[in-house]
């Protein structure tokens, strides 16, 4: 086989993927190595872009060379300080040079509107993922990189104990790309329903990939990085997951975008099939509960849940809530209520209403904007904020089941070069990662926007690493 003597092979076009090949580019460019880069992605080019091209890509930073002080601790409590803490203190540390340095190639930034926003200073990329991913990908071409669609990577080739290039495949055409350095950044394995169900157990297959592009995230660099030693890390069992439209496709819908999504349940109850609540809807604002709740519906009888709201809520629910498509009942009374939920006791549920009712703390004023402690008491499953009766009319619910963007297990790395460790928690030359398939950054939760952040940090030092040949 032929070994190019310099050459860089990416795989994946998500954030992660386009920042580490703009990194290596430049890096080239200015150090003026010998070097070219090759970046492939699965998809077509009209499918391309992994989760960030579909979805709003907010970056938890205060702006975008500011990173708030209590990221790391923050991070740490949401991940039940399963989490590790070397990345998040990488992540900290990186992140204001990372988010001026996209703005330096022309990538603007503002602080989008959010309901229920508190918690955590978010930017975003203005056009979205989308618009992150078109102005990367020309930065990328602009910089001599070469972009590959509708070629797969299926095996990492290895030569005395170093690898030394990939596997491709374009069709019915296999062929081998040598390489000096490979970036891994192809995602998790929410699209591969075997490793899903392996992981996640039954139920599994009744969840909806959030974002169409996902479908192509099967688990395929974790997958060879496993194959020749890779250490594997993270919360395998876990995955960003939130309450979406029990009807929507399975792959998402270009027309609709992230608008299957339903987040006004903290002003809320949800309840199963039996009829009752199952979780605290008012634990925390939503930033914080979001990307956990859907696996919580996930484990109820059947896999769904409704949200029910009464008359004084309606009109503050989120926009995704009038959207044309939606799993949607109403009515005037209660009792004609109960009977529309379909799948629920109706029974059971005109009891579960008669007791949350009377458990509301009326005394305490309702508040959207902070945690304003109007709960329930003495229920099984008390509420801890923004508890409302369930009396007013109109009545309305939305039936949610479990929508998953990404899965958390994966490959262990070397958050300072980016290099993939292997079992022995030796570095495994020429391999690098970045993005969703590093395991170890999100255990049981996702705090909003911390996902792009990631990527684009990670990927960053990937990209370098890979370039100038750290640790390799």
């Amino acid at each position: 086989m032929n070994h190019p003597s310099r050459h860089i092979v990416i795989i994946g076009q998500g954030a992660a993927g386009l920042a580490a090949a703009v990194s290596a580019a430049e890096t080239v460019r200015v150090h003026k190595l010998p070097i070219r880069i090759t970046l492939i992605d699965k998809a077509r080019e009209s499918d391309a872009g992994g989760n960030t091209r579909w979805s709003p890509s907010n970056m938890r930073m205060m702006a975008p060379d500011r990173v708030e002080p209590s990221f790391v601790p923050d991070m740490l409590a949401a991940t039940d300080h399963k989490g590790d803490a070397d990345y998040f203190a990488t992540l900290a540390a990186n992140a204001p040079e990372v988010g001026a340095w996209m703005a330096s190639r022309g990538v603007e930034f503002i602080q989008p509107p959010y309901y229920l926003a508190k918690g955590p200073p978010r930017i975003q990329p203005v056009g979205g993922g989308a618009g992150l991913v078109a102005r990367f990908a020309g930065i990328a071409r602009a910089e001599g990189v070469d972009i590959r669609y509708a070629c797969g990577a299926e095996e990492l080739v290895v030569d005395g104990g170093r690898v030394v290039g990939v596997v491709v495949a374009s069709g019915d055409k296999r062929e081998t790309l040598g390489a000096d350095a490979v970036v891994l950044a192809s995602g998790g394995f929410q699209g591969n329903a075997e490793m899903m169900l392996r992981h996640f157990g039954p139920g599994a297959d009744t969840m909806r990939l959030i974002s169409p592009g996902t479908r192509f995230a099967t688990g395929d660099g974790i997958r060879m990085a496993l194959a020749i030693g890779a250490s594997p890390c993270g919360n395998w069992s876990g995955c960003h997951a939130v309450g979406w439209d029990m009807n929507a496709p399975e792959f998402g819908d270009l027309a609709v975008g992230d608008q299957f999504q339903k987040h006004s349940y903290p002003f809320a109850i949800m309840v199963n099939a039996t009829g009752r609540r199952f979780v605290d809807e008012g634990a925390d604002f939503r930033n914080y509960t979001y990307a956990k709740y859907g696996a919580v519906v996930l484990r109820q009888p059947n896999n769904f849940a409704w949200q029910v709201f009464d008359g004084k809520i309606v009109p503050m629910l989120r926009d995704e809530y009038r959207i044309k498509r939606v799993s949607k009942v109403s009515a005037n009374t209660i009792e004609e209520f109960a009977h529309k939920l379909e799948g629920v006791n109706a029974e059971a549920f005109l009891d579960e209403i008669k007791k949350y009712n009377a458990a509301v703390k009326k005394d305490v004023k309702f508040d959207p904007n902070v945690k304003d402690g109007r709960c329930t008491m003495g229920l099984a499953v008390n509420k801890s904020n923004w508890a409302n009766t369930i009396e007013e009319p109109p009545f309305e619910a939305y039936q949610v089941g479990c929508g998953v963007s990404f899965t958390f297990g994966g490959v262990r790395i070397d958050p300072d070069s980016g290099q993939v460790i292997d079992s022995d928690m030796n570095p495994i030359p020429g391999l690098y990662a970045a993005g969703e398939l590093v395991g170890g950054i999100f255990y049981f939760n996702y705090p909003g926007g911390s996902g792009l952040m990631s990527g684009a940090v990670f990927g960053k030092i990937a990209g370098t690493g890979a370039a100038s040949g750290r640790n390799a």
